[in-house]
């Protein structure tokens, strides 16, 4: 289950308010209501049967109110007892990397020997980069150099970088990791463009896949991850995939819930993200968005089509329906894990239940029990 905490309904207020028109000051009950609920939904999911629990990272906006996904994911640690926890992502330019490295280290020892599975991104939201004080234009080479100093702290007592961005002598880090090779065999990337598939995969990271385009364009995207990869010295990697899910007892609840639902967190994605603006084509680094709002904008705007294409790719329907796209997904890539969100959009808390109860007990169990595949060897495939 993947942590969201989205408050969708104050979108029109606050982008009012952002753009400096006339709007009511925010009621921080909605925010209160929304993660008090969340943070229930949560500590129950351990005794669902969910395997883990993740979330991820953003600031200011409503579209996600999880400014702090490590410090999330040490309460989950410490009010459970089985359940693994990951995040997608830690957004590696908005953070000193040695503090990041500090956070994940204290989070592998506040849960007792279960597994963190740490994702990065670089970040693609121009308003996070601007409140934080950062330039989004310099989000690839931060990220870069800040991937290797988190790799480095965990791994070296002490150690000396002299980068652009980042530059230490002589430092170390403590407490040390009890086991740094643990954590660093399962960090993984997201990437939002094609191009930047191998920023990551160099690095040694696995593919974490939040779907934004059609299934069949990540085949190509994962066998340059995977190139990079094993160019790198690293062998192949079963990703890991998020998806949106919403499971009804029968096909007209199921359609009727997510026709709405689902393009409510497509919409969120695209305001937080500002896709249809041009403001891409002048950020080093984002040309792919650029060209990405250019077409949404020309084929009849983002806000539908963004819709229709979260439709087409995440999980609804009857627990029978669920299981069978799961099952054809996890054929087509063999995937390690799904990281599921089981509430977005202004979704009250009694539907998310009722879905979730429902998912819980008649569609986990069957996705559990597939055969954990070997992975895709995409670049001997290519190379075929």
């Amino acid at each position: 289950m993947t942590m969201f905490f989205q408050n969708y309904a104050d979108w029109e207020r606050y982008e009012a308010k952002e753009a400096g028109r006339s709007a009511e000051p925010l009621d921080p009950q909605t925010d209160i209501k929304r993660y008090e609920e969340e943070l229930d939904t949560a500590l129950a999911a351990e005794d669902q049967g969910w395997d883990s629990l993740w979330t991820v990272e953003h600031h200011v906006s409503p579209y996600t109110m999880i400014p702090n996904p490590v410090q999330l994911l040490s309460f989950i640690a410490g009010a459970t007892s089985r359940i693994d926890v990951g995040t997608m992502v830690v957004v590696l330019p908005w953070h000193h990397p040695l503090r990041v490295a500090e956070d994940i280290t204290t989070l592998q020892y506040q849960l007792r020997g279960r597994t963190p599975y740490i994702g990065f991104g670089r970040g693609a939201a121009r308003r996070e980069f601007r409140q934080l004080g950062l330039e989004m234009g310099e989000s690839r080479t931060r990220f870069d150099e800040a991937i290797q100093v988190v790799k480095l702290a965990l791994t070296q007592e002490s150690f000396s970088f002299k980068g652009e961005h980042y530059t230490f002598e002589d430092v170390t880090m403590r407490p040390r990791p009890r086991d740094p090779q643990a954590l660093i065999d399962n960090f993984h990337f997201s990437w939002g463009s094609p191009s930047s598939a191998p920023i990551g995969a160099r690095f040694g990271l696995k593919p974490l896949i939040i779907p934004q385009r059609p299934w069949d364009d990540y085949h190509a995207e994962l066998a340059e991850f995977g190139r990079a990869r094993a160019e790198a010295g690293f062998g192949p990697a079963r990703p890991r995939i998020h998806m949106n899910v919403f499971c009804g007892e029968n096909e007209q609840e199921a359609a009727e819930h997510a026709r709405r639902f689902i393009p409510q967190y497509a919409d969120s994605a695209r305001r937080n993200y500002e896709l249809d603006s041009g403001h891409f084509a002048t950020t080093k680094g984002y040309e792919h968005y650029a060209g990405q709002s250019e077409a949404m904008n020309a084929a009849g705007g983002a806000a539908k089509l963004m819709g229709d294409a979260y439709l087409a790719n995440h999980v609804w329907g009857t627990p029978d329906q669920c299981v069978d796209k799961m099952r054809r997904i996890a054929a087509a890539f063999r995937p390690e894990e799904f990281m599921l969100v089981m509430r977005y959009g202004d979704m009250p808390r009694e539907v998310a239940a009722k879905s979730t109860d429902l998912f819980a007990r008649e569609v986990m169990p069957a996705i559990q029990a597939l055969p954990l595949e070997d992975p895709i060897d995409y670049r001997a495939a290519v190379d075929a």
